[in-house]
């Protein structure tokens, strides 16, 4: 906060206010209805609305994230406390603030120990079939109050689909008119103007077609009644047997929530020309989440769509976020009893449409056309969270990830180099067929650090280039230039490498090496190995020395011994 407070303005205090009071309205709703998606009665959304948005203005490094309860986020919690207690029930919610809790906790201390870049094991790809999935299994939950049918409480599609098609005659026609048309009416004032509060618009027609009508009586269900005022300060009891249980869903919703933040954030910061902290940021939602949860909040995390709408109603600076959630006190303070008809159907409504945009389309057509392996990262995470469950979708979501990541780490690109023309530069020969080579010079460029997971493939790599030579082979020259790292046993390697070749009568260069790889070879004896005169900075240089050494270009001058530098 100090960093945009101290040079405040009333231009900024317009922008702010007007952002302010736009999200503000669109969070009354919405927070209900996130609540509602939760397991939770609908006033917890509002509490989760109020100090969680102040507490992040005063610690995030964001001007524009609006923080506050999600979809995402609501369907982890009514997963993962669900299997512990009775949704709805004392003791789920009880469970679910103790969850806010835990998951500030353990944000704060991401972003303390700046450990953000445990975020990097959820691949853009997982994290999209994660979110896709995601939403499909949110608009099916809501298909009973969209409806007004008894279905099983599920997070499984199949079962879930299963029980509409045989309740389809049970669906009560008063409560799918208001959940369907509340649908459309969304639909048609976003395609009019985005930022104009449509779900308030339809919490308004909902609650007065309901009331004048009576409708409650026939069979609509609604909010009912929601208690008045603002929540009081509860420090929760210490429960080491249910913290236990409720780690792996904080764990889960730490990371998705921060990944849903950070992305958005960071967009939004680019756009105009600031940049956000990674590990403040953990602390912000952390703080954020610790102190919702004193105050009767759920888990929080920054929303894409309502960042979206502060940002093009003109926020300016943390104020907005402020400004919206004194809109929400406000609101928990004085109008509740105005919400008592509002219908469950219209709650419905908001949510599905909000979460119709996590199904990303667009990336997996995107993945068909230029990366079919990602494709599949996302197919699997995809299928995964629909089939086995909302955690173990992202839990193997996360392990895929780390498998692609570790088998493409031991099989790096490399590739032999050959001269272009009579230039100084030297490419990949399979891109570039006119590359020249030379039948007693191999240049090989091994395009990754030099580590125990990937020596193997080295070795295979170099050993089938020279036994492809036959006996021709003379030189082989090692451009480093993309080596940015070399362990033990990469040194271990290069050792037996240098041994191998003077047995075979083959002279070895390296060259490019950079600074700190060069640092290594010399502490672990490579180049004493080797000897100095066999360093150089460039592959041309390396070239040249070999041409002058056998007179076969004497007019060529070249800069060896790149280890003095």
């Amino acid at each position: 906060m100090l960093e945009w407070i101290r040079n405040y303005s009333s231009d900024h205090f317009k922008g702010d206010l007007n952002a302010g009071l736009t999200v503000g309205i669109m969070l009354i709703p919405q927070g209900m209805a996130y609540a509602v998606l939760a397991g939770l009665p609908p006033v917890y959304g509002l509490y989760a609305s109020i100090v969680p948005l102040v507490l992040y203005a005063v610690f995030g490094t964001s001007r524009q994230l609006a923080v506050g309860p999600v979809a995402m986020v609501s369907l982890l919690v009514v997963a993962g406390v669900g299997e512990f207690a009775e949704i709805g029930s004392d003791r789920f919610i009880q469970l679910a603030i103790m969850t806010a809790m835990g998951v500030g906790v353990f944000q704060l201390l991401m972003g303390v120990f700046r450990m953000g870049f445990l975020v990097n094991f959820l691949s853009h790809p997982v994290l999209s079939g994660f979110t896709s999935a995601a939403a499909l299994i949110i608009g099916a939950s809501q298909l009973k109050n969209l409806l007004g049918i008894d279905l099983p409480r599920t997070n499984y599609i199949h079962e879930i689909m299963a029980g509409v098609i045989d309740k389809a005659g049970n669906i009560d026609p008063y409560t799918a008119a208001i959940g369907l048309g509340s649908i459309v009416l969304i639909a048609m004032i976003r395609q009019w103007n985005r930022t104009f509060p449509s779900a308030l618009a339809v919490v308004v027609i909902g609650i007065s077609v309901t009331a004048v009508f009576g409708l409650d009586q026939r069979g609509v269900a609604v909010v009912g009644e929601i208690p008045r005022g603002l929540p009081s300060l509860e420090v929760l009891s210490f429960d080491p047997g249910a913290l236990q249980q409720l780690l792996p869903t904080i764990l889960v919703i730490s990371l998705v929530g921060y990944m849903e933040s950070i992305a958005v954030a960071k967009a939004i910061a680019n756009k105009h020309g600031y940049k956000v902290d990674p590990n403040q940021e953990l602390i912000g939602l952390g703080v954020a989440n610790i102190g919702g949860a004193l105050f009767q909040s759920y888990p929080t995390t920054g929303g894409f769509s309502r960042t979206a709408v502060n940002d093009q109603a003109g926020a300016q600076t943390g104020m907005a976020s402020i400004i919206s959630a004194a809109i929400i006190a406000l609101t928990v303070l004085l109008l509740t009893p105005l919400f008592y008809y509002l219908p469950m159907a219209v709650l419905a409504a908001i949510i599905i449409v909000a979460v119709a945009g996590l199904f990303d389309l667009k990336e997996m057509k995107s993945l068909w056309k230029t990366d079919r392996k990602d494709l599949a990262m996302l197919a699997t995470t995809f299928l995964a969270t629909l089939v086995l469950g909302i955690e173990e979708g992202i839990l193997v979501g996360v392990v895929l990830s780390l498998v692609v990541v570790i088998y493409s780490s031991t099989k790096p690109h490399s590739t032999e180099l050959g001269r272009l023309g009579d230039t100084k530069n030297f490419r990949n020969i399979n891109r570039y067929p006119e590359a020249k080579t030379e039948d007693s010079v191999l240049v090989y460029r091994f395009d990754s650090q030099l580590y125990f997971a990937n020596v193997t493939y080295f070795q295979d790599r170099l050993e089938d280039m020279i036994a492809a030579r036959r006996d021709k082979l003379e030189l082989l020259i090692l451009d480093a230039s993309a080596i940015h790292d070399i362990d033990s046993t990469g040194i271990h390697t290069l050792k037996e490498l240098i041994e191998d070749l003077k047995a075979k009568g083959i002279t070895f260069f390296i060259a490019g090496a950079i600074g700190p790889v060069r640092d290594k070879l010399k502490t672990s004896e490579v180049v004493s190995r080797m000897g100095q005169h066999n360093f150089f900075f460039d592959v041309n240089d390396a070239m040249s020395a070999y041409h002058e050494e056998r007179n076969l270009d004497p007019d060529v001058e070249y800069s060896p011994l790149q280890t003095n530098c």
